[in-house]
């Protein structure tokens, strides 16, 4: 295998050859830490720290180093490399940090295919992963839902059809990683040189997930909480791996709360039978709430539209707006 076939089953593309800079090596984030990183190459892992005029540079910690993303480095020391400059990021997985700032958190970069990881147990929730599926089309790589616990479940099938139902234009599998099966499904996101990203809440079972497909126990894996049957939370951090036949792929810790990052066409991208029916609606700034002549009202209507699935659009599209409202506020002031 040469040199660049290795780089490639790390994710390498023409995309980043072209972006390159410089002569210097190259290598990608596989983990980060508050003042350092791990850069991975291929067969070694090197620690790293970031050049001062990066850091300075950074208008914020969205500009910074995150796990995935590509850079060059050159030799520090012995034992550890300076980052030097980071390529262009051909996608980008971002929520908004927790609390009331506003600000950018850039969960993983430069990613294929986002698995959205929903637990067929007490946790399951169609809201939740309208939510989800949001943030990971936003990100630019193609959403994949994985109903995960199918073992759990009576009737998985039957999930699984309401979910295509409820949410159509994007793939949707049941599977265990309990059981190792159903993962037979997930082989075409698998390729060489692709990268996948695992995100879901706390106790969906993305770690074990992962361990599957890695073959081996790459992740720590948390007891199952008895009385609700639930995975325990054990991610704390977000790192880079890689899988056998030449993918990687990047787990991320469950997420209590999933604070929305996006633009308006990202949201709208994420409903498209809403959007479909919308050009149908007599009003063109309609609401779909209280409007006259409106699409999306006659088809709740007529049963061919869940009302809870508008109301998860709305909501977020006036969470969308508020975020943009407090931006341009920031910068005016």
């Amino acid at each position: 295998m040469t040199i660049d076939q290795k780089l490639q089953a790390l994710g390498w593309s023409p995309f980043f050859a072209n972006a390159k800079s410089s002569e210097s090596p190259v290598g990608r984030i596989g983990l980060e830490h508050k003042k350092s990183y791990q850069v991975v190459v291929p067969e070694e892992v090197l620690n790293a720290v970031l050049a001062g005029r990066l850091r300075h540079q950074a208008k914020s910690k969205a500009d910074l180093p995150a796990v995935g993303d590509w850079v060059e480095y050159e030799k520090k020391s012995q034992d550890t490399v300076r980052i030097t400059h980071i390529l262009p990021r051909k996608s980008k997985l971002s929520r908004k940090t927790k609390g009331h700032r506003i600000e950018e958190q850039v969960l993983a970069t430069n990613i294929d295919t986002v698995f959205l990881v929903s637990g067929l147990d007490q946790e399951f929730n169609l809201r939740r992963i309208e939510r989800y599926l949001a943030l990971a089309v936003d990100s630019r790589a193609d959403p994949v839902i994985l109903l995960n616990k199918s073992d759990l479940h009576a009737e998985p099938e039957e999930i699984m059809q309401q979910v295509k139902k409820t949410i159509p234009d994007f793939p949707v599998f049941c599977l265990s990683a309990k059981t190792e099966t159903g993962f037979e499904q997930l082989t075409p996101y698998l390729k060489f040189g692709n990268t996948i990203a695992l995100i879901g809440s706390s106790g969906v079972g993305k770690s074990l997930i992962l361990n599957v497909l890695a073959g081996k126990r790459v992740q720590k894996v948390g007891e199952v909480h008895k009385p609700t049957g639930e995975g325990r939370h054990t991610t704390t951090h977000r790192q880079l791996f890689s899988l056998p036949g030449g993918c990687m792929a990047i787990d991320t810790p469950g997420m209590r709360e999933i604070q929305i990052w996006l633009d308006e066409p990202s949201v709208k991208d994420a409903f498209p039978d809403i959007v479909d029916l919308a050009q149908y609606c007599k009003f063109r700034n309609c609401t779909h709430e209280h409007e006259p002549g409106c699409a999306v009202y006659l088809a709740v209507q007529e049963g061919k539209l869940d009302k809870s699935r508008v109301n998860s659009y709305i909501k977020l599209l006036n969470e969308q707006k508020e975020i943009e409202k407090k931006q341009r506020y920031r910068k005016e002031h």
